[in-house]
């Protein structure tokens, strides 16, 4: 039986937010317990709620009021520990475009004793002129090199991307991500997932266009059980996270999860810069809030000038993509993705060169 009845309301839009029960090469997975299998129940999240923030701020304006934001956002030392030497270079025909790593991690999860994950990633591209960006999904289980950590313990091996993060954290993660695509990465983002749902409901709720009709049975309900019908819904931040999050109820599992997150970013911009939200005083406050709460970024990111850059940026100025893959199938005793070398190599050359149209051309193709 379901557990929550859809709310229909096509005027309505849309928010963000996913995550997963986490699927971590052996070397570092953890108890197999009855009661940590439980815990794989909790959530990772990642999205743009950084962009978001700033172009919030950038519509309210108000030097004073960033300033009171932007000190409430936790900083984090993402590129010190990074080679300069193993890094790639910009290309000059890139200008002023700007990259940026947003990854989304599970900090709470009591299972996470070996490291915490980064089960989404998300690298996005803000063209030269700051009037459009292109947001590539790189699946978890992507197979890639992953270099040898600061410390010399973990790394220097073929594993799934999301073991980066596990193995090194931030700094580690930045390496893989810029060896495997040859970008010189900007600035980083991570999103804790502890308060998402204040971040959707801050926002007055979410609409959602359901693809097609399923149950979710690792739900944040007491039965872990949510049901979903095909159609325009209505969603408080508990059915959303829970819509976002879920895998196993489709034949392609991360792939559709990953085309989730991507729907419920786009609609989180479209309520955020609404002007229902922009007009309330009170849901901005609550809304920023949240996602202070929520978010740590890089400490090189400039809040002031980004989101001047950024505030005319809305969902319609952003191209939602997935990192080119040649499908799926086990190394060894893992279940990855394989990437296509050939056409990752091609749609990451066009992004460093801040190539819009072949980056659109290929990415869709």
């Amino acid at each position: 039986m379901p557990t929550s009845q859809p709310i229909y309301d096509r005027d309505a839009t849309e928010l963000i937010g996913f995550g997963s029960d986490g699927n971590l090469p052996p070397e570092v997975r953890t108890h197999k317990s009855p009661k940590k299998k439980r815990s794989k129940k909790k959530i990772v999240l990642i999205c743009i709620l950084v962009p978001l923030i700033l172009i919030g701020i950038g519509l309210i304006g108000g030097g004073l009021y960033l300033k009171n934001v932007e000190s409430k956002v936790q900083r984090v030392d993402a590129f010190t520990q990074v080679p300069e030497a193993s890094r790639p270079q910009k290309e000059a025909a890139a200008g002023k475009a700007i990259n940026f790593l947003l990854l989304g991690s599970d900090t709470r999860d009591p299972e996470n004793v070996g490291g915490s994950r980064s089960d989404t990633i998300i690298v996005m591209h803000l063209n030269k002129d700051q009037s459009a960006a292109q947001l590539i999904s790189i699946p978890r289980d992507t197979y890639v090199h992953i270099p040898k950590s600061a410390d010399g313990k973990h790394g220097n091996v073929d594993s799934k991307i999301n073991a980066a993060y596990a193995w090194g954290g931030i700094p580690l993660m930045v390496q893989t991500v810029e060896e495997y695509t040859n970008i010189r990465l900007d600035h980083v983002a991570l999103v804790d997932f502890a308060g998402f749902k204040d971040i959707v409901d801050a926002l007055g709720g979410v609409t959602i266009d359901v693809e097609s009709t399923f149950t979710s049975t690792h739900s944040l309900n007491a039965n872990h059980e949510r049901h979903f019908e095909k159609g325009v819904q209505k969603m408080d931040g508990a059915a959303a996270l829970d819509y976002a999050r879920e895998r196993y109820s489709f034949k392609d599992g991360d792939f559709a999860r990953i085309r989730h997150q991507q729907q419920v970013i786009k609609a989180i911009l479209d309520k955020a810069s609404s002007s229902g939200t922009m007009s309330s005083p009170s849901r901005i406050n609550s809304f920023l809030k949240a996602t202070t709460d929520t978010v740590s970024v890089d400490k090189d990111l400039n809040m002031l000038s980004m989101a001047t850059q950024l505030r005319h940026l809305g969902s319609g100025n952003l191209n939602f993509y997935t990192s080119p893959s040649a499908g799926t199938g086990m190394i060894g005793d893992q279940s990855v993705v394989k990437p296509d070398k050939a056409k990752a190599k091609a749609l990451y050359a066009a992004v460093r060169k801040d190539d819009t149209d072949t980056i659109n051309k290929l990415a869709a193709g």
